[in-house]
């Protein structure tokens, strides 16, 4: 039985329940080419006839931009959606008076549509693991078919993408934060879409940048690496629960999603985010492992040169810079699994 409250705004309740019923026809009946390739799952695009049409003596239109933005890939991480929800409301109003309000096309990605309903994080397991083909024993878990019917959606949507390619997975954090809004943007990624991935994320709010050399099966290095894309997963702030987040730390994201979507130039201020390279991925081994901090850990702590991280039987972590940032830090995964990300900043 579905946990979303019957009494949340309309729109926010239906991207909650990945109904793109409403916001599917109004783009229809302003021109665009609509598709549902999947549960939780909409494509925006420029209808064929629009992209291609030729006048006498005119040519094709110039590739628009293509935009993936996935929200809910943890179903306890509702704020995300409720921004989502109310920027793709107004947008599907405008184009009935202003058919290229919308700039790019784009997919939309409610991910693991069942926890959300479910008002949990996961079913199974974390499905920001499974976007990679070495699943092991996780590889019969509810979350692993659904990364797979989000990879083949986002596969076609890329197939005959323009060069410019961004993917935005949002997310909130559990735990406080030193960087109320942060993001991790793969390594891989070319250098002059990165710079411009990174300029839009100062625009955004985040006030830093985790540079990650290797993919631990998450679905915005997946788009990078797959599709060229300029995927990073972003932290946008603070947890909460549907219809009850504080949307009023999410203003510059959502003012920047909003002018990244109409193809406008942000109207917030852009600040240079600090930059951090990945120091070490501190996995769990076994059901021993111990961190040497509490619960209450901030992300972004800064520990010095020698102190212990974690142990884990003979296994013990300890910081090898001068100075090393925690960020993610959570005992609880399973086994096998990231319990804790080691950054040190370079810029």
């Amino acid at each position: 039985m579905s946990q979303i409250s019957t009494a949340l705004p309309a729109a926010v309740r239906a991207l909650a329940e990945a109904d793109f019923s409403v916001v599917a026809q109004r783009f229809t009946a302003a021109g665009y080419a609509v598709g549902q390739p999947a549960d939780g799952i909409l494509t925006i695009q420029r209808a064929a006839d629009t992209a291609a049409s030729v006048s006498s003596g005119g040519s094709a239109s110039a590739p628009r931009p293509a935009v993936v933005l996935s929200v809910g890939v943890h179903g306890d991480e509702t704020g995300p959606i409720e921004v989502l929800a109310y920027l793709l409301d107004q947008l599907s109003l405008d184009v009935a008076d202003q058919p290229a309000a919308l700039a790019v096309d784009l997919m939309l990605c409610v991910g693991n549509i069942d926890a959300i309903r479910a008002g949990k994080r996961f079913i199974d397991a974390d499905l920001n693991r499974m976007f990679r083909t070495e699943r092991g024993t996780l590889a019969g878990t509810a979350e692993a078919a659904r990364a797979d019917v989000m990879v083949a959606a986002t596969s076609e949507f890329f197939q005959n993408a323009g060069p410019v390619r961004w993917h935005l997975d949002l997310h909130t954090a559990i735990r406080p934060s030193v960087y109320p809004a942060f993001a991790i943007v793969p390594e891989l990624i070319a250098d002059q879409p990165r710079q411009q991935l990174l300029h839009w994320l100062g625009h955004a709010g985040v006030g830093a940048v985790i540079m990650n050399p290797a993919s631990v099966g998450t679905y915005s290095y997946y788009s990078a690496e797959y599709h060229q894309a300029a995927g990073t997963t972003i932290e946008l702030g603070r947890i909460g629960t549907l219809g009850n987040n504080d949307i009023g730390q999410f203003a510059d994201a959502s003012a920047a999603l909003d002018a990244l979507l109409r193809g406008v130039a942000p109207a917030t201020q852009a600040r240079q985010p600090h930059i951090f390279a990945t120091a070490r991925q501190i996995i769990k081994l076994s059901d021993n492992f111990r961190m040497a901090f509490g619960r209450e850990t901030h992300n972004f702590t800064a520990m010095r040169q020698g102190e212990e991280i974690a142990r884990d039987g003979d296994t013990v972590y300890t910081v090898q810079y001068p100075e090393e940032l925690v960020v993610f830090p959570n005992p609880d995964v399973r086994v096998g699994l990231r319990a804790g990300l080691m950054v040190h900043r370079i810029g």
